[in-house]
């Protein structure tokens, strides 16, 4: 959009792509995982309800479920949020995903918004195989080291 004088006018045709055949911009849509992560708020850029949200999603696991689905997905891994001050590589990354066709027509159907590929997502990550794997693992140490701590520190008189 370029503003001419007081009106703005919508920019189409060349402009509107990127050069030497990269994605063209009105017809993919960018997911970071700011977008699903239940620990941000709102203002740090949250964009669909807390209860509904992943607990820390990665930008590959939004690769891997959109792709699943048959989304055409580009993973940009050294792309950041802007809102997101952690500079570490566990919150890098953006997904950029296929919505409309050239016609303007969703691609699926089911999933005519990013609002309701948003929601997919953040349904599925959960289920996935690594999130489950991890889940396994994690409750088994917890117990182990429980049952270690209770054995320390010093005995009241």
């Amino acid at each position: 959009i370029q503003v001419v004088g007081l009106q703005r006018v919508r920019v189409t045709g060349r402009c509107a792509q990127q050069c030497e055949g990269r994605v063209i911009r009105g017809r993919f849509i960018c997911i970071y995982p700011a977008y699903l992560n239940n620990k941000k708020t709102i203002a740090e850029g949250r964009r669909i309800p807390i209860d509904k949200a992943v607990e820390n999603p990665t930008s590959t696991e939004i690769q891997d479920v959109c792709a699943a689905i048959g989304f055409n997905v580009l993973l940009e891994k050294n792309k950041m949020y802007p809102r997101e001050w952690n500079r570490d590589v566990q919150y890098r990354g953006r997904v950029r995903i296929q919505l409309k066709q050239d016609d303007g027509n969703p691609c699926l159907p089911q999933f005519p918004t990013r609002k309701s590929v948003m929601l997919y997502a953040a349904e599925t990550i959960p289920k996935l195989k690594t999130r489950t794997q991890k889940m396994g693992g994690s409750d088994q140490s917890l117990q182990q080291g429980e049952g270690g701590k209770k054995g320390k520190g010093k005995k009241k008189k």
